[in-house]
């Protein structure tokens, strides 16, 4: 693997155009109006499976979008990496906060990326870390370095649930078949303190309709007589949670998994500077559950937040009306124990109870996930970890994140496989919102080191 910086440096002009030509593509799975944007970046996808060297590449239909599946098998008898990744996309919006145009990337150099970062969407979330497993096995293949089989099976779902993957995993187990499963959609702590992501949360995704009158009404003529659903839905809201940040839905933390004080104390040795958090996103102070820090309240603590709120006019100038409807989005994010359709099932019960008989509610859920905990004596973790010492010069730190990646628990249901999270991005490159970005550094960082996983972890099976 010795000549991998020699193969970066002679390809990394390359390497960034083809990824800026992969994010030009607006592949935003959650809006119909680019449907014919999503198939044509999983076309792209396959080609660049193809231009590595991959022996098979195909696209494989699903209920939804379809599945990007490709392999390199040189024995059967060798272990077998399944890299998973996504190619669809969060939308954009809002659109004015941008400073650029989200799918015209360019490369600006920020304080925590001297070396220059790409500026779209997708940019770290996923195509940008996905492209790095692309560039690693095309050097393996290319240099015949390639220790072990690889397989890439990339979906189009991911920013929407994955609703389709659980019907292809069942369906394609034996193509799927391998020994462990390796992502790139987490981050790490920084550049000079490297981390590999040993747990999720798990997620579960509702939308919330409050409904007063069968019509808007004249705030005038009916305010202070008829229910006004976005007043109520308000009070609702806020009845969620308590004095101490505590969500309020009975049985929410029954099955909360309750983390040692000797866990906690080794979680809190992980680097984290509480003032250059605030800095970073330019508030006053942090806020969350009282009794915990805020590395816990966003690693091993569930959380309840409002995504999007609406309802009545929201258009320039003035006009009195009391809303027919109120909308609201919310999620839960989960932590191991806590079954995602058990708690919107807890959710929905709740929440309806707390509605006055003036006003009717419906809860949709949209979808959700559970929580994933990664053993870190496992021999993945421990490829994982040599492999960042190698191409970092530092250990890294094992580190639970407040992220979901729903498909992770339904991996090792279904294929009976331990999942590696090995993420190059930081904190501080915005995915899911206006000016996502992902350094060069860290894609070309990336790139050298997981070749360096493959090694160890095909010595370590060997």
């Amino acid at each position: 693997m010795e000549d991998i910086n020699n193969y970066i440096n002679s390809n990394k002009d390359r390497f960034i155009n083809e990824l800026i030509e992969l994010l030009k593509l607006p592949s935003i799975s959650a809006d119909t109006a680019y449907s014919h944007d999503v198939l044509e970046t999983a076309k792209a996808v396959e080609k660049s499976l193809i231009d590595a060297g991959c022996d098979n590449a195909e696209i494989c239909e699903t209920k939804g979008y379809p599945v990007v599946y490709a392999d390199k098998i040189i024995d059967p008898n060798l272990p077998t990496v399944l890299v998973y990744g996504h190619y669809d996309v969060q939308p954009p919006d809002p659109m004015n906060l941008w400073d650029s145009p989200p799918f015209e990337p360019v490369i600006k150099k920020t304080e925590k990326h001297p070396d220059g970062a790409i500026f779209a969407r997708g940019a770290c979330d996923d195509k940008g870390q996905l492209f790095m497993h692309v560039k690693a096995v095309e050097f393996m293949i290319k240099n015949n370095q390639l220790p072990c089989n690889v397989k890439f099976m990339i979906e189009g779902e991911e920013e929407v649930g994955s609703d389709s993957l659980a019907g292809f995993l069942e369906a394609n187990k034996e193509k799927l078949k391998n020994d462990i499963i390796l992502i790139s959609d987490t981050g790490m702590i920084s550049n000079q303190n490297p981390s590999i992501t040993t747990g999720l949360r798990g997620l579960s995704y509702v939308e919330v309709e409050v409904t007063g009158a069968n019509r808007d009404l004249h705030s005038g003529i009916y305010g202070g007589a008829a229910p006004n659903p976005i007043n109520v839905l308000a009070k609702m809201i806020a009845a969620l949670h308590d004095e101490n940040n505590h969500i309020t839905i009975p049985g929410f933390y029954d099955k909360v998994q309750i983390i040692s004080d000797e866990e906690r104390a080794e979680m809190a040795k992980a680097p984290f500077d509480l003032e250059e958090y605030k800095k970073a996103l330019d508030i006053g102070d942090v806020h969350g559950e009282k009794g915990y820090t805020t590395t816990e309240r966003f690693g091993i603590r569930p959380t309840l937040d409002v995504n999007g709120i609406w309802g009545g006019y929201t258009g320039e100038g003035a006009k009195t009306v009391i809303a027919s409807k109120a909308y609201a989005k919310i999620s839960m994010r989960l932590v191991p124990n806590q079954d995602w359709h058990e708690i919107t099932d807890l959710f929905t019960k709740h929440f309806t109870s707390l509605a006055p008989k003036s006003v009717k509610v419906k809860v949709t859920p949209h979808h959700g996930g559970q929580a994933y905990v990664t053993p870190i004596d496992s021999d993945g973790y421990q490829a994982a970890a040599k492999a960042i010492e190698k191409t970092f010069g530092k250990s890294p730190v094992p580190q639970r994140t407040g992220g979901s990646i729903p498909i992770v628990a339904l991996f090792e249901k279904v294929l009976e496989s331990k999942t590696i999270l090995l993420g190059f991005g930081l904190d501080s490159d915005a995915i899911h919102s206006p000016n996502e970005h992902f350094g060069v550094w860290n894609f070309l960082k990336g790139i050298e080191t997981i070749p360096y996983f493959y090694q160890y972890y095909a010595e370590m099976k060997a």
